[in-house]
């Protein structure tokens, strides 16, 4: 096992800040893909002659298979090296995204848009792992604050740039805008990414990795394809009973192993295993957001849908410049009292949306998309370090995968319970079953949007009481 370390080489110091830029343009690029699309279904549905809900796969097939693969990639990178899992991935997501834009048929589509989700997982496993390598501990927090702008730009920047797009090209440049920045990032990757020195060379376990990819495809395939024609129905209960039975083996399985695919040991470190739980409940709340937001504004409000893609810009612009002022924080004073204050901010933003109604000035809706995008960026990047920090060395993969991981679940499962809660409540109030925006009642939206906001702010609080009671309890023991 190699234990050189990239920190006290004079050289890859000298380019670390490149190094982050080549990682940070492919983690916008993977995370942005997993949100832009949604907003050009509808085309897209019309434009390869499919229904709405075959065009739907198209976002599903990717999150799915980035969950599925994330531990695995992220155990690879440890074993043979993250930088040379990071730059294959670079390669086969810019490959995935070329053939994604050609319109070829919804089966090369599905296709093209699964090799691009293998490269995403790859890059997305390695990118912190990779920072966390380069930058001494004094810098940390800032560079891993760095990644976390660029992942909250990338997941909630999609409607908008998306609507931009569709504006004036064709559904395909949704996907070919990563080509030339996917070229640019390879070779910025092959000129300045260094040789990696940390490889422990250890088996994978195979067994692991094939349990943990069977449980996330059978559960989430149940979900989404659930949402579409009911939960009761005999194929999706079997495939809830498969990822059941799944997930057992696969706990049994990996306590007895001695290089599990998910080192569960992790989780004893109350640190780590905290601020992964908090990354999680607070992408469950943002998609929340990301899911009804555009209902408010577009439906409800009668916002032009660039209007509203500019509106909900207001979220990753706050964020970006944000997070690595409070990475840079979080270096000097440490992290836990920003993740604290950071989560109250988030809170704050969810008690806003609750209130919101038809007559609401937009200036202080947007005020409250700010005050999350400012939570978020007082959150993220501290939140990311105490993660990466809590681990040895040769975790570092594997610490990195499961906070993508948590980051990816946090998106599915937000986006389904958000839709779930919204569309029950509309049923509630209207007393027939409602499936989709109602145009002559705003009245009905607006009491599913607060009660589907009233759950997205016990979310946050969960979140926010375990992080004030870890606080509390660093300075108790101080």
């Amino acid at each position: 096992m190699k234990t050189a370390s990239f920190a006290t080489d004079p050289q890859i110091q000298k380019r670390r800040w490149w190094i982050l830029i080549a990682v940070c343009l492919f983690t916008f690029m993977s995370t942005l893909d997993g949100s832009i699309v949604n907003i050009a279904l509808p085309v897209m549905s019309k434009s390869l002659a499919i229904p709405m809900n075959q065009a739907e796969w198209v976002v599903s097939i990717y999150l799915i298979i980035i969950c599925a693969l994330l531990l695995l990639f992220g155990k690879l990178g440890d074993s043979h090296g993250k930088i040379r899992i990071f730059k294959i991935g670079s390669v086969l997501f810019t490959i995935g995204s070329l053939l994604c834009g050609f319109n070829s048929g919804l089966v090369m589509l599905l296709a093209a848009r699964s090799l691009q989700a293998v490269g995403a997982a790859m890059t997305m496993s390695a990118n912190n792992g990779i920072i966390t390598e380069v930058f001494p501990f004094n810098e940390r927090g800032r560079a891993l604050g760095m990644i976390g702008s660029f992942v909250a730009l990338g997941s909630i920047a999609g409607p908008g740039i998306g609507g931009l797009i569709l504006a004036h090209l064709s559904w395909g440049y949704i996907f070919w805008m990563n080509v030339p920045v996917g070229i640019l990032a390879i070779i910025l990757g092959q000129v300045i990414l260094p040789k990696d020195i940390t490889m422990s060379k250890l088996p994978i376990d195979k067994t692991g990795a094939g349990l943990f990819a069977l449980m996330m495809v059978s559960l989430f395939a149940g979900v989404f394809i659930g949402q579409e024609i009911g939960f009761t129905k005999p194929i999706i209960l079997a495939s809830f009973v498969v990822a059941i039975i799944a997930t057992a083996i696969f706990v049994r399985v990996e306590l007895h192993h001695d290089n599990p695919i998910l080192a569960l040991q992790l989780f004893k470190n109350s640190r780590f295993s905290i601020s992964i739980l908090c990354a999680f409940l607070i992408f469950v709340a943002n998609f929340f957001f990301n899911v009804i937001s555009p209902f408010y504004l577009e439906n409800a409000r009668g916002l032009a849908a660039n209007y509203a893609g500019y509106a909900l810009m207001t979220f990753p612009i706050v964020q970006v410049i944000v997070a690595p002022i409070a990475g840079a924080i979080s270096d000097k004073i440490g992290p836990e009292l920003l993740t604290f204050i950071g989560l109250v901010l988030i809170s704050l933003s969810q008690i806003g949306y609750m209130f919101a109604s038809l007559t609401t000035p937009l200036w202080l809706f947007m005020f409250f998309i700010g005050l999350v995008g400012l939570g978020n960026g007082i959150f993220q990047a501290p939140n990311n370090s105490i993660v990466m920090s809590s681990v040895d060395v040769k975790d570092l993969g594997v610490a990195g995968g499961i906070n993508a991981l948590a980051r990816e679940l946090g998106m599915i499962i937000g986006i389904s319970v958000a839709t779930t809660v919204l569309f029950s409540a509309m049923s509630k109030s209207a007393g027939y079953k409602v499936t989709a925006y109602l145009p002559a009642h705003p009245e009905i939206f607006i009491d599913g949007m607060r009660v589907a906001f009233i759950v997205s702010l016990v979310i946050c609080l969960i979140a926010t009481v375990i992080t004030g009671v870890r606080l509390l309890r660093r300075h108790q023991a101080a």
